[in-house]
C-alpha cells in the first residue's frame, strides 16, 4: 500500500533503461511468436483432449463387449458341463443294458448247456440260435418248451431298452460336442472382446501421454510469453509497467472482493431458481476428482472396481464422482432421485432439441447407439462434468462431437 507524505520529498528512483528501437521490435516480436505458439499448443490441446473423450467412449463400448462375452461364455461352460452330465448318464444308463442283456443271455446259454447235459437232444444255445435242420428246428422245439415265454419277452424288451438308451447316448454325445464347440467359440469372442479392449485401452493410454505432453508444452510456452511479455514491459517502460499492473491488481482486487463468498462462478439467474440451486451444487464440486461408480446424493464417495481404466487410475481406492454421480448430487438439491447410470438419466425427463436446451438439461454423448456419458449445460455453450479416469469436475465448451441430438430436461 502507498502512503501519501507531507513535508519531505520521495527520492527519485534510477531512470530505467533506454532501450533502442532496434530491442523494442525484437522484443515485441518475440512475444508476439511465443503468444502465437501458445495459442497453437492451445488448439492441439482441446483437439487431444477431444480425441482422448472419443478413445474413452470407444474404450467404454470395448468394455460393454468385454462383458457380454464373458456373460455368453459362463452360459457356454454351464450348458457344457450340463451336457457332459448327461452324456455320461447316458452312457452308463447304455452300458448297464448291456451288461444285463449279457448276463440274461449267459443264463440262457447256462439253462441250454444244462439240459444237453441231462441227455436232452436240444444242444447249446448256440446250436438253437443257428439252426438250420429240422433236427435243429426239434431243438428249437425243446428249448421253447423248457423255458417259459416270459423270459424271452423279457429278454426281448431289455434289446429295445438297450437299443433306446444307446440312442440315448448317441443323441447326448452329439449334444455334448455342439456344446463343447459353442463354449469353444465363446471363449475365442472372450479373448477376442478382451484383445479389443486391451488394445483400446492402450490407445487411450498412448494419447493421454500425447495430451500431457502438449499440456507440458504449453505451459512451457506459456511460461516463455510471461518472460517475454515482461521483457517487453521493462523495455517500454518500467515505471508504466508497474502502474498498468497497479491499476490491473487494483480491479483485480475489487473484483474478487465483489465476489467475496461465492468460490465457483455461476449462472447469472434469481436465487430461488431451481435451476440454478442444481447448478451450483454441480459447481460446488469443481476440482474433486474423478472415481468410476463415485458420487451420490450426499456427495462424493468411493469408486468402484470396473476391471480396466479405472481399475489403472486406482479409481476404486478414490473419493469422488463419475459423470452420473455428478448429475445424482446435484439434482438431489431440488429433491430429483437420478439413477446411477447415463443410459436411465437420459430418460428421466423431457427431451428437447439440442438448440432449445437451457441451463441445468442434461447433455449426453453416445457411441453406436449406447449412451455412455453425461454433462450439465450451464450456458454461454459452457458445461459441468466429471469427464474421465485421472481427471477432475470441471467447466468445459459442449463438445458436440458424439452428442445426442437432444437434451434431458428435468425442472
Amino acid at each position: 500500500m502507498l502512503n501519501a507524505t507531507t513535508g519531505v520529498a520521495a527520492a527519485v528512483p534510477p531512470p530505467p533503461p533506454n532501450p533502442s528501437d532496434s530491442e523494442l521490435k525484437t522484443s515485441r516480436a518475440d512475444a508476439k511468436a511465443k503468444a502465437g505458439r501458445v495459442g497453437e499448443l492451445t488448439n492441439q490441446l482441446a483437439q487431444a483432449e477431444a480425441r482422448l473423450m472419443d478413445l474413452q467412449a470407444d474404450v467404454e463400448a470395448k468394455m460393454e463387449d468385454a462383458n457380454k462375452a464373458l456373460v455368453d461364455l459362463e452360459t457356454a461352460v454351464d450348458t457344457a458341463a450340463k451336457a457332459k452330465a448327461d452324456a455320461e448318464a447316458a452312457k452308463r444308463e447304455a452300458d448297464g443294458a448291456g451288461r444285463d442283456i449279457d448276463t440274461a443271455r449267459k443264463q440262457l446259454d447256462d439253462f441250454a448247456a444244462g439240459s444237453y447235459k441231462q441227455g436232452t437232444t436240444m444242444g447249446s444255445m448256440s446250436a438253437y440260435i443257428g439252426a438250420k435242420s429240422p433236427e435243429d428246428l426239434l431243438a428249437r422245439a425243446q428249448l421253447l418248451n423248457a423255458v417259459s415265454g416270459s423270459e424271452l419277452d423279457a429278454l426281448e424288451s431289455m434289446e429295445r431298452a438297450r437299443t433306446v438308451k444307446a440312442n440315448k447316448d448317441s443323441l447326448a454325445r452329439a449334444a455334448l460336442d455342439e456344446a463343447n464347440k459353442r463354449q469353444a467359440e465363446a471363449e475365442q469372442a472372450k479373448r477376442d472382446a478382451d484383445a479389443a479392449t486391451a488394445t483400446a485401452q492402450q490407445a487411450q493410454r498412448d494419447q493421454a501421454a500425447k495430451s500431457e505432453q502438449l499440456e507440458a508444452a504449453r505451459a512451457d510456452y506459456e511460461r516463455q510469453l510471461n518472460d517475454a511479455q515482461a521483457k517487453v514491459g521493462g523495455l517500454e517502460s518500467q515505471r508504466k509497467r508497474y502502474q498498468d499492473w497497479l491499476a490491473a491488481k487494483q480491479r483485480e482486487d475489487a473484483a474478487n472482493a465483489a465476489v467475496a463468498g461465492q468460490p465457483r462462478p455461476v449462472i447469472n439467474r434469481p436465487s430461488g431458481d431451481r435451476a440454478q440451486i442444481v447448478i451450483n451444487r454441480a459447481l460446488s464440486q469443481l476440482g474433486v476428482q474423478y472415481a468410476w461408480g463415485g458420487g451420490n446424493g450426499n456427495g462424493p464417495t468411493r469408486g468402484i472396481h470396473d476391471g480396466g481404466v479405472a481399475d489403472s487410475y486406482g479409481d476404486y481406492n478414490k473419493v469422488g464422482f463419475d459423470c452420473s454421480g455428478l448429475m445424482i448430487y446435484a439434482f438431489a438439491g431440488v429433491g430429483i432421485r437420478l439413477p446411477h447410470y447415463s443410459g436411465y438419466q437420459a430418460t428421466s425427463g423431457r427431451r428437447v432439441p439440442l438448440n432449445q436446451m437451457a441451463p441445468g438439461d442434461m447433455l449426453f454423448w453416445a457411441t453406436r447407439g449406447r449412451i455412455h456419458h453425461v454433462a450439465m449445460y450451464i450456458g454461454n455453450n459452457q458445461m459441468v462434468e466429471a469427464p474421465y479416469s485421472g481427471s477432475r469436475v470441471r467447466i468445459a465448451p459442449v463438445r458436440y462431437g458424439g452428442i445426442v441430438p437432444y437434451a434431458t430436461r428435468l425442472l
